[in-house]
């Protein structure tokens, strides 16, 4: 790896840093809902008397552990692309190497 791709590396990984922490810092007392609760928002104020024809089989204890799942969820999804993407890129280049 040269000197400066290792510089673009860094310098697009403190991007996405800031893009992570500016509204964090300067967006205060709020509240990060999802799509799931704006979803039975507009479901309400379109229909008041609707209710839900399912309920969840597990309600978590809190949203620390609602959010500790969809963390580990992604993880779980971003470990599965990433050996993917590792896989294909080595089968590319074993093959490569072979025909060589």
């Amino acid at each position: 790896m040269t000197k400066k791709q290792v510089v673009v590396i860094f310098l697009l990984l403190a991007l996405c840093a800031l893009i992570v922490l500016i509204p964090l810092l300067t967006i205060h007392d709020s509240e990060f809902g999802g799509a799931d609760g704006a979803a039975e928002e507009l479901v309400t104020q379109l229909d008041p008397d609707y209710e839900p024809w399912a309920e969840s089989i597990i309600e978590p204890p809190g949203g620390e552990t609602e959010s500790l799942l969809f963390c580990l969820q992604a993880a779980l999804g971003a470990l599965v692309i990433g050996y993917g993407f590792g896989f294909f890129t080595a089968r590319y280049r074993y093959r490569r190497e072979e025909a060589a």
